[in-house]
């Protein structure tokens, strides 16, 4: 099918739509089953999304702007954290309708964005995620009753977002609160990340994956090169870490864990790009570099 943009007087409706939540909740999990397509990365670990992604989904009469804030922190000891919780308040701002969700073990981090949500003149929709891991369906129904009444939503739907259960019931609520307006983005765009930093967060994604437990969250990516030559894609990264015992963890015995962190990075953004990629990667220290505001910028963390 191809889309068309309508005018405003054949009431094409257009809006942006913050998703929020506590870090690990599935909120990136949930752009990428709406988008058809990874833009976001994903692991088990807090602090895996750090900047805002903006997502685009156009259907024939709607455009949703998706924007995928990082996790919010309840105990922001550096400079990195409070950059985290600045991005999502900046996103709460200037939205249309928010997606607030949380899974169905309400906590104290819930309890403390909600209490923020409730302070804007924002319709909210909670999305209850990861109901696919209760086995007895009927624990579900407690469970939707209790936070429903939490606070005016304007709708409560439990989702499976790794599945893709109740998704398209989701968009639906939201296509229903979005303001009338022209789209603003053409209707083949997706995202507005360049395939340069979607690059650098795959690598990133990759690092937290296979260092397991081992390493805290402190790694950074720094592009050297991308640059395309006789049709193959040369990528060269540095990735900071805090500690010199980091950088062994990253590293690997005799290099083994670097170079399969780079060989699945390569194969995810060739599969981005649709073409070949030669990938290099380093090994930095940084000492500090997720307390210092100065740090943060010159490795891209702008607001």
């Amino acid at each position: 099918m191809t889309l068309k943009n309508k005018t405003q007087d054949n009431t094409t409706k257009c809006g942006y739509i913050a998703i929020v939540g506590r870090p690990n909740v599935g909120k990136s999990t949930l752009l990428n089953h709406i988008l058809g397509r990874k833009i976001s990365i994903t692991s088990r670990k807090p602090q895996t999304t750090r900047q805002q992604i903006l997502g685009i989904k156009t259907t024939e009469d709607h455009q949703a702007i998706f924007l995928d804030t990082p996790g919010w922190q309840d105990s922001y000891e550096n400079a990195l954290g409070r950059y985290m919780n600045r991005v999502v308040s900046g996103a709460l701002s200037t939205v249309n309708v928010i997606v607030f969700m949380v899974s169905t073990r309400w906590s104290k981090g819930d309890e403390i964005i909600l209490e923020k949500l409730k302070m804007l003149n924002c319709p909210i929709i909670l999305c209850i995620n990861k109901v696919d891991l209760t086995s007895d369906k009927k624990e579900l129904l407690p469970i939707l009753k209790d936070y429903s009444e939490k606070a005016d939503f304007a709708a409560v739907i439990p989702i499976a977002a790794k599945t893709g259960a109740n998704v398209p019931e989701l968009e639906q609520a939201i296509a229903k609160l979005l303001p009338e307006a022209p789209f603003q983005f053409p209707v083949d765009q997706v995202t507005d990340r360049s395939d340069r930093f979607l690059a650098a967060e795959i690598v990133r994604e990759k690092i937290m994956r296979l260092t397991g437990q081992e390493l805290p969250y402190v790694t950074a990516i720094e592009i050297e090169e991308y640059e395309e030559k006789n049709n193959i894609m040369h990528i060269g990264m540095i990735i900071y870490v805090d500690k010199e015992s980091q950088k062994a963890i990253v590293i690997g015995d005799k290099g083994e864990r670097l170079k399969n962190i780079g060989t699945q990075a390569r194969k995810d953004i060739e599969a981005m790009i649709g073409g070949k990629v030669f990938i290099r990667l380093w090994v930095k220290v940084k000492s500090g570099w997720a307390d210092s505001e100065r740090a943060l910028q010159s490795l891209g963390y702008h607001q």
